[in-house]
């Protein structure tokens, strides 16, 4: 049976693994034990908020969102900034789901929206978002500045 949920500590086992594969995806190397303690503190700290998807008492997906705000809109948003769902899972609609439960906490937060970005690369990304309703905000140049 297919849910999706807001995660639990009890979930840090295997959300933890699901996320060492999401780093893994952007070429970061391995460590289950930090992303684990990493998720750790973002629940314990209510840094961010994750859901997670679960077929069977599996985890199969996660999304995770830091909130932010727009000082012109004198809102909150919501940074959706990981999105994973394990390849042996792909293409069920855990992706669609989690983004729907992102979109209720955006409304039941008083949010004025969702902000993500993606690599150009993405194939898979950049036909999923638009399809579930974002818009390709392509008036703004977006900049880094990296302290490494």
């Amino acid at each position: 049976m297919k849910n999706t949920r807001k995660a639990i500590i009890s979930d840090l086992p295997q959300l933890a693994e699901l996320f060492d594969q999401y780093r893994i995806f952007y070429h970061k190397e391995s460590d289950v034990p930090a992303a684990g303690n990493f998720l750790h503190e973002r629940i314990e700290n209510k840094d961010s908020e994750i859901f997670v998807a679960e077929e069977n008492g599996t985890l199969t997906g996660f999304v995770q969102l830091y909130p932010i705000f727009s000082s012109t809109r004198m809102q909150r948003y919501w940074l959706l900034n990981d999105l994973y769902v394990n390849e042996n899972y792909r293409g069920k609609g855990y992706s669609k789901e989690l983004i729907e439960k992102a979109k209720e906490l955006c409304k039941a937060s008083n949010a004025c929206g969702i902000l993500l970005e993606t690599g150009k690369s993405n194939d898979i990304g950049n036909q999923l978002y638009p399809s579930s309703g974002f818009e390709l905000y392509d008036s703004v140049n977006f900049y880094e500045w990296s302290n490494s």
